[in-house]
């Protein structure tokens, strides 16, 4: 019907002179002489018309002579009654000019589609291509009920008009397509669903209560999968094997995996939500690969915190709910495995070099001086590697420097480097990602790498570590890190510099003790306050210059309530990264903000810092433009962009996000 009604509104030479005859007709009924003069001119367009569309039948028997050079008449009767069905169109105006039979009788037409355009005849054909310089259509077209592979070529017209004119060929690949989308519809799938806090869940229940609990979970996630006829095992107590056709995963996708929520909606006795995490596999080569996949994903949802799906496939991951907070669920038992398993790592070394992420803070620094302390107990050399810039720790840094455990211990990436070797061990702090570290080729040429981080994982991490502890429970990497040297060291053996640089990394991270604390966050302050950590020098850290204060509260007037409880605030002038991290977390302290976010420029790259003290997860926001954190606390730094298009494209994130609740 929109072709036919497509066709009745096109421009048409015929329906011009029918009009222009009734309208010569009407004007006989008052001036014979006027319709007379009208009929002439009528003629003559006529006439005109005709010699025209004789001229175009002669360029395009033109056309077919140079295409077909100088062949016989049989093999150019064969080319115009090609088997396969072929278009001719000029591509500025996108006239049809010719067709075979063959497209005739596919676009159910009688006669030649002359004067009609491409584009209202196949709305979805796009012939850029061409112009490209390309001899075959990117994607498949879909016409007439059929799927078409398109092929196709220029020549630029004769004439004083010029212009180019397209041939095209339409080979029918309908049934192969429609074996591709069936062979990949029922491609096999593997998932992996995790109860995230089985055992908190039916902790002190009677087994009355267990089994109720328990039923209604089984009962919710059978329910979810019974219309994709696929196979759902419980593998062990709290584990679940589901595999399906990759045909219903976009349908869970399109649902946001709604069964998070339902599975939240199981209620304990004493009040606590259930939690489930699921990890997805698919394009793998089998299906030890597909459960692999399955299981990596779920790894990669426990560490980004649970009550999320994650979705891997050959080259990346997907992911899809993760709004929850996190609990802390870390066993103490987990600590001093780790405590004990790092101090025999550093002992095997001959030298070991530590290094946070780019422009590190206190916490990256204060991590790093930890682990040194456990490396001066084990007796082996220990190395820093910093930035030749200052950084936003610089204070803290100087105040280690001159300490005689020290010297020496900063080092370039470029003199790491030359001294390393095959013994030598990486260890990264409070980052888990190899593009944000500070010394990419340092990390690439140690082949003994162990990572201590709380940030929640991104897509990209360093994979492949000899020692990994990430734990997205813990308020910062300075606590994992004095966590460690709880089961290793005394507090007498630790520095008051670096007790006092442990301890304000929590404090940075947990913003005074104020948020993503825990009973584990407390303990380790204790202990470093038992190593002579002074909480007034502590605190001097954070102190702020005059013209830092001055630019933070201006950051701070300049903000704007984009959506409800958000608050966006754009730097007009180059500002610190810790300046603009201090104005996102002042903002939260303004009634009505719940989230908080701080764009400035700095240099060729935009900063931007995201903070939140409500159920606004700022790391997924920031992590559509390249940024990752955690929860409460997130940014990121952008190239390539003005302060503006940054200012759009978090918008539009933020928008996305909220969409997405």
């Amino acid at each position: 019907m929109n072709r036919k009604v497509n066709k009745l509104l096109q421009p048409s030479f015929r329906l011009y002179f029918i009009c222009l005859l009734l309208f010569t007709l009407f004007s006989a009924a008052f001036c014979w002489q006027l319709a007379l003069a009208e009929l002439g001119i009528v003629a003559c367009l006529g006439l005109y018309s005709r010699q025209d569309a004789v001229r175009r039948r002669r360029e395009l028997n033109k056309y077919l002579d140079s295409y077909t050079g100088n062949v016989d008449s049989a093999t150019k009767d064969t080319i115009i009654n090609s088997p396969l069905p072929m278009v001719l169109f000029r591509l500025e105006s996108d006239d049809i000019i010719w067709t075979n039979e063959r497209f005739l009788r596919l676009s159910d037409q009688r006669e030649h589609l002359y004067d009609s355009k491409l584009s209202a005849l196949i709305p979805d054909f796009d012939t850029h291509w061409l112009m490209e310089g390309k001899c075959q259509c990117p994607s498949e077209v879909a016409y007439s009920g059929r799927r078409f592979l398109v092929f196709g070529h220029l020549v630029r017209a004769g004439g004083r008009s010029g212009g180019f004119l397209a041939t095209t060929y339409w080979v029918d690949v309908t049934e192969f397509c429609q074996v591709r989308d069936q062979y990949q519809d029922t491609r096999p799938v593997a998932a992996v669903l995790l109860l995230d806090n089985y055992e908190d869940l039916l902790k002190n229940l009677s087994e009355n209560e267990r089994s109720s609990i328990m039923a209604e979970i089984d009962s919710r996630i059978e329910n979810w999968v019974a219309e994709t006829g696929g196979i759902l095992r419980r593998y062990q107590r709290e584990r679940y094997l589901f595999i399906f056709e990759e045909r219903y995963l976009t349908k869970f996708i399109g649902s946001k995996f709604d069964i998070l929520d339902a599975i939240h909606q199981v209620v304990n006795p004493s009040g606590m939500n259930a939690s489930l995490s699921i990890g997805v596999g698919m394009d793998g080569d089998s299906f030890r690969e597909l459960l692999d996949f399955a299981n990596l994903s779920v790894d990669m949802a426990l560490s980004r915190g649970g009550d999320q799906a994650v979705i891997r496939n050959k080259f990346t991951f997907e992911f899809y709910g993760g709004r929850s907070k996190e609990t802390e669920k870390r066993t103490k038992v987990k600590s001093r495995v780790m405590a004990n398993a790092l101090s025999s790592l550093v002992s095997d070394s001959s030298q070991i070099f530590i290094m946070g992420h780019k422009a590190p803070d206190n916490d990256a620094v204060g991590a790093a001086a930890g682990v040194c302390a456990l490396c001066r107990k084990n007796g082996v050399p220990a190395h820093i590697i910093l930035e030749p810039y200052n950084t936003p720790a610089q204070e803290l840094i100087d105040r280690l420097r001159p300490l005689p455990e020290y010297h020496d211990c900063f080092l370039s990436a470029q003199e790491a480097l030359l001294i390393a070797d095959n013994r030598s061990l990486v260890v990264v702090v409070d980052t888990n990602r190899p593009e944000q570290v500070q010394a990419l080729e340092v990390l690439q040429s140690c082949n003994r790498v162990a990572v201590i981080d709380h940030h929640r994982r991104a897509a990209t991490y360093i994979e492949g570590a000899a020692l990994n502890y990430h734990e997205p429970y813990a308020s910062s990497a300075s606590e994992l890190v004095t966590e460690l040297l709880q089961y290793v060291m005394e507090p007498a053996q630790l520095l008051r510099a670096e007790a006092e640089a442990l301890l304000a990394g929590i404090v940075l991270d947990t913003k005074n003790f104020t948020m993503r604390t825990g009973g584990r966050t407390f303990e380790a302050a204790a202990f470093l306050r038992r190593s002579g950590a002074d909480t007034a020098e502590v605190k001097k850290l954070f102190q702020n210059d005059l013209a830092g204060t001055i630019a933070k509260y201006s950051i701070i007037q300049n903000a704007k309530l984009y959506r409800d409880g958000i608050a966006v605030a754009v730097a007009s002038h180059p500002v610190g990264r810790v300046t603009a991290a201090q104005a996102a977390d002042e903002l939260l302290n303004i009634i009505g903000i719940d989230a908080s976010f701080v764009i400035s420029p700095d240099g060729e790259r935009v900063n931007i810092s995201g903070r939140s003290m409500g159920d606004t997860n700022v790391q997924i926001i920031l992590e559509k433009l390249g940024g990752g954190g955690n929860a409460a606390a997130a940014g990121g730094q952008i190239t390539g962009k003005s302060v503006d298009e940054v200012a759009q494209d978090l918008a539009r994130a933020i928008d996305q996000y909220l969409s997405d609740d």
